[in-house]
């Protein structure tokens, strides 16, 4: 075992206790008060290191090394998730209806610990390390693009890094790819107007259910017979409401979804191809519409030198036995926005188990975590500050 392994195994309590305590005082995006303060607190009492508030809820805490180097940002998200969790262990959530479904207490976590290490020896850091604890990922525009906007914490970094523990990967699996990681997740919402009436005579009425069905079925069309098949496009509806009652036709429908792409070009071309669709079906059957469109997060694009290195720095830390090659996801991250200003890259480190019950899936009221994933992160963003502060390879 090496002697910063024995530094990380030495942290498992404080690990642990960092999490089990976020995990029990979860806080939504733009109003994780407490989680902040109890971030803020921690790392002032670690030595060598500059905290501040950026914004009234994220805390940056910054260790200038003791060598010349290049400027890294290292990135944990800390807001929980609106759902009433299911687990019953000692440490559930206190706040009804608040939990951390995603695993974001579980990535502060991580950073407080890789500070905790940087700043006990940061004669061994090259340039400089800023460790930003991100409000709000999970409430588009997202927490980052606020922080990138209206702060000066990107001006100077040369490189930026974050990890996302996933409760489909095995435990201490770590994953990295270089390009297109995860996707953008943009909104519509749709409202069909009809004309409503008896539900016994639907000739004198214009039923907005049957037409939003049309619409459901059409919208998958753009998938299978407008979009090559090598171009990455989801489209799914996953709200869809109407009605009062048996046998009433209803006069409106109401439909919420979420559009998923890689590609920017196509990422544009989405909502036209979308109320084409709309709009065809809709005039085919004498209804109307009102389509709102919402561009979320830009699709995350890792950049291949950084996830070269971080692969190989996973090679090094965790073995060849614990690492895979990424896949993409259509999952969508705010980290693309800290993409947009410095080159970088995100990955994986696997948090499922069946021994802690941890393979439900994120945003479920059952998820939670492996805590030996802790110690996978802390020892992969610790090798990552001191390789990626360093020149490039």
């Amino acid at each position: 075992m090496t002697a910063t392994q024995d530094r990380v195994s030495s942290l498992r309590e404080q690990l642990v206790a960092w999490r089990r305590h976020l995990h029990m005082n979860p806080e939504v995006g733009f109003h994780e008060h407490n989680t902040a303060a109890f971030i803020e607190a921690e790392l002032r009492a670690m030595p060598g290191l500059t905290v501040t508030r950026p914004t009234e809820t994220s805390v940056l805490a910054v260790l200038r090394g003791g060598k010349p180097g290049r400027t890294l940002l290292l990135r944990a998200d800390i807001d929980a998730l609106p759902i009433q969790e299911e687990n019953t262990f000692e440490f559930a959530s206190k706040n009804a209806g608040v939990m951390h479904a995603c695993g974001h207490d579980g990535h502060t976590a991580i950073l407080l610990g890789t500070a905790k290490l940087l700043s006990e020896h940061p004669q061994d850091v090259p340039g400089e390390v800023r460790m930003i604890f991100q409000h709000a990922e999970e409430i588009g525009p997202g927490g980052a693009e606020e922080l990138v906007m209206n702060t000066p914490l990107m001006d100077g970094v040369d490189v930026v890094t974050g990890l996302h523990l996933n409760s489909q990967l095995p435990a201490g699996m770590v994953t990295v790819k270089p390009g297109a990681f995860m996707a953008a997740p943009d909104m519509l919402e749709l409202t069909i107007q009809g004309r409503g009436g008896h539900g016994a005579h639907p000739e004198e009425a214009v039923d907005p259910i049957a037409v939003g069905a049309q619409v459901v079925t059409n919208l998958q069309h753009i998938v299978s017979r407008h979009v090559g098949a090598q171009d990455a496009l989801v489209i799914s509806i996953t709200y869809f409401r109407s009605g009062t009652t048996h046998n009433v036709i209803p006069d409106s429908a109401q439909l919420m979804g979420t559009v998923r792409t890689f590609d920017p070009v196509l990422r544009d071309k989405a909502p036209k191809l979308i109320e084409r669709v709309v709009k065809g079906v809709c005039d085919a059957h004498g209804a109307t519409y009102d389509l709102r469109y919402e561009f979320g997060y830009r699709p995350l694009i890792n950049t291949d030198w950084v996830a070269a290195q971080l692969k190989q720095i996973a090679l090094d830390t965790v073995g060849e036995e614990h690492f895979q090659d990424a896949r993409p996801t259509m999952g969508g991250e705010d980290f693309s926005a800290y993409l947009e200003k410095a080159p970088g890259a995100y990955f994986n480190v696997g948090a499922g188990s069946d021994a802690a019950d941890s393979r439900w899936p994120h945003h479920h009221p059952r998820f939670t975590l492996d805590e030996a994933s802790l110690e996978t992160g802390v020892r992969m963003l610790h090798a990552a500050a001191l390789k990626l502060t360093g020149p490039q390879t």
